[in-house]
């Protein structure tokens, strides 16, 4: 161009340097704002596309965390239901044993209707243990997703009945009020039917505590999981501060004499001036 400026070959050579410093003090500043030496794909291809898949895997892991703790919310809320269904039947064994022990008719019809009164409670706590609209004593079930790709990785969760029909306890039946033979074989099933739903329970409390272990096992381990491949993303991109600050110090220094440099390449241009 007929108005370009020409400048002597060593400010020329002074004023690349220079601006070789001032991006290089531009790339430090960045790294120490952000903490990181990778912020980019231009920064580094390989390191920020396996950093950037470590934290999506994590994402989704975390993602089935949250179901993990929704699996053992929903566990918890049945074991308290059979804990307390557990009650009413010991209770409703004692009703029971009482009614054996008594010959006056008038007190076994006021147990029978205790004894119904118990069951009829079983029925409502079965009904109210469940969360989030699953109740695993109402013969729900949940699948529990462990792995980030779906269905690779599961645990089905599947309840039983817990009301008094699904445990086979009968009404109290009319003849309690007896005092007949009769009678007394009648509450004597009741109690015996009791004590099998007792089992029952004991059962289904054992296989609901071995899948809530399964999961309780699965969920540290997606948060061990969770922290290794957060690590091994920081590891690819997050640049050494201390180093960095160096850096910063160097380059700094480095500007400054380049623009000294400069400064003393333009004298050698000047000293045509003495000519004049």
């Amino acid at each position: 161009m007929a108005n370009q400026i020409s400048l002597t070959s060593g400010m020329r050579n002074n004023l690349l340097s220079l601006q070789s410093t001032s991006n290089l003090i531009n790339q430090t500043q960045n790294r120490l704002s952000s903490g990181k030496k990778v912020n980019s794909p231009l920064d580094n291809p390989t390191n920020y596309f396996a950093a950037q898949s470590h934290l999506q895997r994590a994402s989704d892991l975390s993602a089935r965390k949250d179901g993990m703790s929704e699996a053992i919310q929903m566990v918890k809320s049945a074991d308290a239901g059979i804990k307390a269904i557990t009650s009413l039947i010991e209770s409703a064994k004692g009703v029971a044993q009482a009614a054996l022990a008594s010959g006056v008719t008038a007190d076994r019809t006021a147990y029978a209707a205790t004894f119904d009164e118990l069951r009829n409670q079983i029925d409502d706590l079965a009904s109210d243990s469940g969360y989030r609209g699953t109740n695993f004593l109402t013969s729900g079930k949940q699948t529990v997703e462990f792995s980030q790709s779906t269905g690779t990785s599961t645990l089905q969760i599947t309840g039983f009945d817990a009301t008094a029909s699904g445990l086979k306890i009968d009404a109290a039946a009319a003849t309690w009020s007896d005092t007949t033979a009769t009678a007394t074989t009648a509450i004597t099933n009741s109690a015996s039917d009791l004590e099998s739903a007792l089992n029952t329970l004991r059962s289904e409390s054992s296989k609901l505590s071995s899948n809530l272990s399964v999961v309780t096992t699965r969920q540290d381990f997606t948060s061990s999981m969770i922290n290794e491949l957060q690590t091994g993303s920081d590891n690819l991109t997050l640049a050494d501060m201390n180093e960095e600050g160096a850096n910063m110090l160097m380059l700094q220094t480095r500007q400054n004499l380049g623009i000294s440099s400069l400064s003393m390449a333009s004298q050698a241009a000047q000293a045509v001036m003495k000519l004049f």
